[in-house]
């Protein structure tokens, strides 16, 4: 029996995975059908696109999943939804901060199961503006660590076009700007032949909330649950969780 519940642990956990990556891959679709739609189906003239594409590229997502979402969101074929971006902001366990980037096509579903989310793991609702201040719109590309490319060599590339800070974040770094100056980041990493996985604007906590392992662990709950929610493109929080704590988690 020992053996048989071996597998069905393993069964289970592949499933979690696979959930998961099902989620993410269409999470990645949807951002390439909404840039296309917006700026168009050439990736050449549309810089959004162009790393919406490469982000579902590096993370593994069927190149035709990706040109029949760029046809979608540029007319070429039909069927394609029209989604909006709707922000919620909300307050988490112990009074955490936590903004939830939706894109959907139904207002009232994604309402619906943000509030759901919420108030089942310790959160609530917050009026428009309460939560929100205290996150910038940052535009952040990420670097995996490599052989030549170290701190140094990233802010070499990098510093004349706007970029504010390199962060080391073990095996990778993290390179923030304003989000206006995304592309030209990313542009200069490519024209240095440093490699990245991702390009985006995005939100960062203007000031971030240490937390102990016990709210820690119901804030990753709480952005579970608002993962799972095909509504929710993204979620933030302003919680620092330290090496320490991550550890303890992780035991």
């Amino acid at each position: 029996m020992s053996g048989h519940s071996k597998w069905a642990t393993t069964k289970h956990k592949k499933a979690v995975v696979d959930a998961r990556r099902g989620k993410l891959f269409a999470r990645l679709i949807k951002n390439i059908e909404v840039a296309a739609r917006q700026g168009g189906g050439d990736p050449a003239g549309n810089p959004t696109l162009y790393d919406a594409i490469q982000k579902a590229r590096k993370s593994s997502v069927p190149l035709d999943n990706i040109d029949r979402a760029v046809k979608r969101g540029s007319g070429a074929e039909a069927g394609g939804a029209d989604y909006q971006t709707i922000m919620y902001e909300g307050y988490g366990p112990n009074g955490v901060a936590v903004l939830v980037e939706c894109l959907t096509d139904n207002r009232n579903r994604a309402a619906s199961e943000v509030r759901v989310a919420l108030t089942r793991n310790g959160g609530s609702m917050a009026d428009p503006g309460s939560v929100s201040y205290l996150f910038s719109r940052k535009g952040v590309v990420m670097v995996p660590r490599a052989e030549g490319v170290d701190e140094d060599s990233i802010l070499a590339a990098v510093l004349e076009v706007g970029a504010e800070e390199v962060n080391d974040l073990g095996d990778i770094f993290e390179v923030v700007s304003e989000a206006g100056d995304v592309v030209a980041v990313r542009t200069a990493l490519q024209g240095s032949d440093i490699d990245y996985d991702s390009a985006e604007a995005t939100f960062v906590p203007s000031m971030s909330v240490p937390v102990d392992a016990d709210t820690a662990r119901k804030v990753f709950r709480l952005v579970e649950a608002l993962e799972d929610s095909d509504d929710v493109q993204n979620v933030y929080t302003n919680v620092d969780v330290s090496d320490e704590v991550l550890a303890s988690l992780d035991a």
